[in-house]
């Protein structure tokens, strides 16, 4: 049978950070499920680095369906989570759905991919335990997230702490998914 991927965003995720995971699951030959906090049509943004910003600039990017809403989502039924980064992280962590949903696959010790700010989602959990003695990266803003969980921040683009991937931005994309990969094998 094939694998089950969810995908956990919403609208104003990075387009890069969820257009290519999304495609090299289904490239793999897995089955690829968008998660939303309701199943309706998702606004992407484009995320760019300019030289003499401090931070990224922002557009709007392609659309994007989800198959599915959080409330909706039966976490035992997949193999492997992604959390995409972009805006969407800073208010789906506020669903009520999303708890129950990441600590299912924590708990599972199933692979887990977070990039850039999708390690923001992490916040939605109470329990800090889960991240205790880990260590994540994620974009330099989301430091302090990382930080606030317990969890050690690593100024690495990529890292890999047993089952869970993080990834800095969308340059890291091929070797995030590479190691993401490599865990659902």
């Amino acid at each position: 049978m094939s694998k089950k991927i969810l995908f956990l965003t919403g609208d104003a995720v990075e387009v890069l950070e969820v257009y290519y995971p999304y495609y090299r699951v289904l490239e793999e030959g897995y089955e690829a499920v968008i998660a939303s906090p309701t199943k309706k049509v998702l606004r992407t943004v484009v995320h760019d680095f300019v030289e003499d910003w401090e931070t990224y600039t922002e557009k709007p990017g392609h659309l994007l369906p989800s198959h599915v809403a959080f409330a909706d989502v039966d976490p035992s039924q997949f193999d492997g989570l992604i959390i995409p980064g972009g805006r969407a992280p800073e208010y789906i962590r506020s669903s009520e759905d999303v708890p129950r949903i990441l600590r299912h696959f924590l708990e599972a010790d199933k692979p887990v991919g977070a990039i850039c700010h999708g390690a923001q989602v992490f916040a939605a959990l109470k329990d800090r335990t889960l991240f205790e003695g880990r260590t994540l990266t994620a974009y330099n803003a989301c430091r302090l997230d990382v930080e606030a969980l317990g969890a050690t921040y690593t100024t690495d683009t990529l890292h890999v702490d047993g089952k869970l991937v993080s990834g800095h931005a969308w340059p890291d994309l091929p070797g995030f998914m590479r190691e993401f990969l490599k865990l659902l094998a």
